[in-house]
């Protein structure tokens, strides 16, 4: 059996300025680092063999706190970058539905059918992030990694790790960032065994100050 641990990236300024970051590569915020330290403390006594992240540095960062004092090095995969808004990155998300109407509404009720303008659909974006992730599990089997990535990534995920269709991608919450999901790989399934804990986060939790998720 081979686990998977997911870490999303800690807060960075897009989650802050609320703006769309895909592929715009935004920094962490000083918040954002201690929920990595947070993350990392959680992971402490948990056995990782390889650490993989997107190559996006909100990602690369929250990977490389949790390799400390392991002797890994973090290993890249793009197919785990966050979708590429195209048209919409660095755009605030309050202009979203007047610049872009037809597909923000396609991201808000039927996310399955969204194109991003000049993006990538929400399709291809699945298919990446699946093939990734069985590759991983394949590779290492009877072992353990951990994979730091970003929110939509992991949502899209699980909902494939559920067993559910990408039409059901609404019924997946969002996690928090530096949240932690964790997956096991046996016999050509997966099984969720924590989903988005964000325990280790209390006064320092992004979501905690937002109401944009819980619409």
């Amino acid at each position: 059996m081979t686990t998977l641990i997911f870490v999303r990236h800690g807060e960075a300024e897009g989650n802050i300025k609320r703006h769309f970051h895909g592929f715009h590569n935004s920094a962490l915020t000083e918040n954002g680092r201690e929920q990595i330290r947070r993350a990392a403390l959680r992971l402490k006594d948990t056995q990782i063999d390889a650490i993989y992240s997107s190559d996006l540095t909100r990602a690369f960062e929250t990977a490389q706190e949790i390799a400390k004092g392991r002797g890994l090095t973090v290993q890249i995969d793009e197919r785990f970058r966050e979708i590429n808004g195209g048209q919409w990155e660095d755009v605030p998300w309050d202009d979203l539905p007047v610049r872009f109407p037809d597909s923000y509404g396609d991201w808000l009720n039927e996310p399955y059918r969204l194109q991003m303008p000049d993006g990538e659909s929400m399709t291809d974006f699945s298919s990446r992030l699946v093939e990734a992730s069985v590759a991983l599990a394949q590779k290492y089997r009877g072992k353990t990694v951990c994979i730091a990535t970003h929110g939509t990534a992991i949502r899209v995920l699980l909902c494939y790790f559920y067993g559910w269709p990408l039409e059901r991608l609404n019924d997946v919450v969002w996690c928090d960032n530096a949240a932690i999901t964790i997956v096991t790989y046996e016999n050509g399934s997966f099984t969720v065994r924590v989903d988005g804990d964000n325990e280790h986060l209390k006064d320092i939790s992004t979501l905690a100050k937002q109401d944009w998720w819980r619409k």
